[in-house]
């Protein structure tokens, strides 16, 4: 496949996974190492997460410019801003400490990332069953304790395979946030989670970045953006209606593909 088709796909993937409950870093990671992409310093990669970025501050901007504006004076908006903080505080310090063993092992095992993906399927499933009723219905009103112990759980993630939004969903539903409140939180905590990963990434790898690919730089970037809007605005509808069964069964099948074509040396 071209640099050029290669790229789209990727961004695609990006924006199609970033915000659902599958590991969109999974995704890629896996994608890559069946079609021999690579950036140095995995600029691509990293550089095309800020279109998903992108994608949330488009859809949310109304409601984020509300809450920064009246901070100062509505205690329900600074409250929110306070329990996005502190579910972003435990991944500022594991990010920072556990980084290179993370990007150096983990996300050169391709085999650990087609099996957490599978897990992370049969957690989906089973905690769509057995999450507690809903007690709270507004992801901008979750105690701070809760959001706590979301942030803790994001930090799951650092695993590739795991999903960033899966862990955090997962730990949302089990406290008993409702799950459409539970997606829109995990969405407003993946923004200063995913530009402070990516800032971080970029600074640790400033010797080895290359944007001389800036052509599928881009056309990743814009893809992601464009498929991250698309996502954003349908799932939260879906997983109101339907739950997340069908993530935790792509998952599985994904996983498993992923790991017979690993283990029969492709």
């Amino acid at each position: 496949m071209g640099d050029w088709l290669s790229a789209a796909f990727l961004g695609l993937v990006e924006g199609l996974t970033e915000f659902i409950p599958v590991s969109s870093t999974g995704h890629l990671l896996l994608i890559g190492h069946f079609l021999g992409f690579e950036s140095a310093g995995k600029t691509f990669e990293v550089v095309i997460q800020l279109g998903a970025v992108l994608a949330i501050l488009t859809v949310y901007f109304a409601k984020l410019w509300q809450v920064f504006s009246t901070a100062h004076r509505d205690p329900a908006a600074l409250r929110f801003i306070v329990s996005v903080a502190l579910a972003f505080v435990p991944a500022v310090v594991i990010g920072v400490l556990a980084h290179d063993f993370i990007k150096s092992v983990l996300f050169e095992t391709p085999k650990l990332i087609a099996i957490m993906l599978i897990l992370g399927g049969v957690v989906l499933l089973f905690v769509d069953k057995i999450a507690p009723p809903p007690v709270y219905h507004d992801a901008t009103a979750i105690p701070f304790g809760k959001t706590l112990m979301i942030g803790f759980a994001q930090c799951l993630a650092m695993v590739p395979g795991v999903s960033r939004s899966g862990a955090t969903i997962v730990c949302a539903l089990m406290l008993g946030v409702e799950k459409r409140a539970a997606a829109e939180f995990s969405f407003f905590l993946s923004l200063p989670t995913m530009a402070a990963a990516v800032g971080y990434d970029l600074f640790k790898n400033r010797d080895v970045l290359d944007f001389s690919a800036w052509s599928e730089i881009a056309i990743g970037f814009a893809l992601a953006f464009v498929s991250g809007v698309i996502v954003v605005k349908w799932v939260l509808g879906y997983v109101s209606q339907h739950g997340y069964a069908l993530f935790g069964w792509w998952r599985i099948i994904v996983g498993t593909i992923a790991l017979v074509m690993i283990s029969g040396g492709l």
